[in-house]
């Protein structure tokens, strides 16, 4: 089938965009409040993404066939009394709904984090799923994890795929996982780089099991602490895959977890956390190693993303596609 035209909403740095553009789509608009993702997404794509996306009318937005959009998880104000489009108002789920109603895309796919499905005790995904219903999309939802996808990292997120009604697709199947052979070794800097310089921990605290991981897994192996042990002050073997990627966190280890890299324990690497999720090389770092923790800890994991919209294409290409 040909390329379709995408928007690139809470873009980040681009891991919907890296995806997609692989398969053979165009990005016609990006959109991203964050002045350091904005910057680098520029400098990696010749395009700088307009700002507030609250504060852009619908019109202004290019047609596209597919809205992307790893939207932050809000609590509605109204959530639970079901009383439609208005329970979005105030969270980033009403813009996207506010676009489709006007552009009517054909696929709206979203992604966001694992817990969304608890959130509220399950008001907030209930809501949800009623007003993509009500906005006349069927939705279909998953929880991946990367580390079944190719990526030596734990990262589990819900996805949601939602095809616009009248395309008449009944049923979605996510790809299924296919268990490779990667772990942490595999993406690391070679030793004795000196970008490395301050990423190296020793701690007199420092406990390590006497078991160490000796063979490669496809899971986080803990093999030891610092401190009392707790969020960001656990130490992982190598040999096994990186605990998430985060934004934000406390702890000696935070944003990228401890491992213990040959003799040593240290932090990952801006490059090693792109290569985490995905990115290429020749993706352009920002020069703060903090604003890039930050802006792979928010991306998605692009082998991920790539496989479900492939599977998307295929569902579009075998469907009668009628102008809405």
């Amino acid at each position: 089938m040909e390329g379709l035209n995408f928007i690139d909403l809470f873009c980040g740095v681009g891991g919907f965009r890296q995806a997609l553009s692989s398969l053979g789509n165009t990005c016609v608009f990006s959109s991203d409040l964050d002045k350091d993702a904005r910057e680098t997404y520029q400098t990696n794509y010749g395009e700088l993404p307009a700002g507030d996306i609250t504060k852009i009318e619908a019109d202004e937005i290019p047609a596209h066939d597919v809205l992307c959009g790893g939207f932050p998880c809000q609590p509605f104000s109204i959530s639970g009394k079901m009383n439609g489009f208005g329970d979005a108002r105030g969270t980033l789920l009403y813009e996207i709904l506010r676009i489709a109603r006007i552009h009517r895309p054909k696929v709206l796919f979203l992604e966001n984090v694992k817990n969304y499905q608890s959130h509220a005790d399950g008001r907030t995904m209930e809501t949800t799923l009623k007003l993509l219903a009500e906005a006349g999309y069927r939705t279909y939802h998953q929880v991946l994890n990367a580390s079944a996808y190719g990526i030596p990292q734990k990262r589990e997120r819900l996805y949601f795929v939602c095809f616009r009604n009248d395309l008449g697709v009944e049923k979605f199947h996510f790809p299924e996982p296919e268990i490779s052979d990667v772990s942490v070794e595999d993406i690391l800097l070679p030793e004795g780089d000196r970008s490395l310089e301050n990423l190296f921990i020793e701690r007199e605290d420092l406990r390590l099991n006497e078991q160490l991981g000796l063979k490669r897994e496809s899971r986080p192996i803990r093999i030891g602490t610092v401190g009392k042990g707790g969020q960001g002050e656990r130490v992982y073997s190598s040999m096994g895959h990186a605990i998430t990627l985060s934004a934000f966190g406390g702890g000696i280890g935070a944003k990228t977890g401890m491992y213990l890299i040959g003799k040593k324990i240290r932090r990952l690497h801006p490059r090693e956390c792109a290569r985490l999720m995905g990115f290429p090389e020749s993706f352009v770092l920002n020069e703060s190693r903090n604003i890039c923790y930050k802006q792979f800890g928010n991306s998605v994991a692009i082998p991920v993303v790539q496989k479900i919209f492939a599977e998307v294409q295929k569902y579009l290409s075998g469907t009668q596609l009628q102008a809405a």
